[in-house]
């Protein structure tokens, strides 16, 4: 089974009734990697979430139910938590891919928990740095079925 972390604009577009063929389609990915317990995601992508679910969803989430969606996400999904390690990685990911330094965070947690892909549209769908595959799941071309 391949691991995959997933980004957290997959996490946003699952609210996001403003964009309805991409929450559409995160709530596809979302539940097809919860049914396979193939899923992921890091602390950085909860606190990501609730930072934008709480100002730029269109109507915002609650903090009640930011809070509750996370619960459900730490319950559901692994939790990659950060640590000092990562955010070494993080920089070296910064200075040899000149990632900015979010992204690299999320790059260096997968890259040190041994995750192969990760699922996000703010990568080069195909890219590969070092061990990880970036994959955009609204891409024309992709199929989850081809991850699971």
């Amino acid at each position: 089974m391949t691991e995959i972390l997933l980004d957290t604009n997959v996490l946003i577009y699952y609210h996001d009734a403003q964009s309805p063929e991409k929450q559409s389609q995160a709530r596809l990915v979302l539940q097809q990697l919860i049914a396979n317990k193939s899923g992921c995601v890091s602390a950085q992508n909860l606190a990501e979430f609730v930072s934008v679910a709480l100002r730029k969803l269109k109507p915002p989430l609650t903090p009640s139910e930011a809070l509750a969606e996370i619960s459900l996400l730490s319950s559901t999904l692994r939790v990659i938590d950060l640590n000092r390690n990562v955010v070494l990685e993080a920089a070296r990911g910064v200075r040899d891919y000149q990632l900015s330094y979010y992204d690299a965070q999320i790059w260096a947690a997968a890259r040190l928990n041994q995750i192969s892909v990760i699922f996000s549209e703010d990568f080069q769908d195909g890219q590969i740095i070092e061990t990880v595959r970036f994959a955009n799941p609204f891409g024309l071309n992709f199929n989850i079925n081809e991850w699971l």
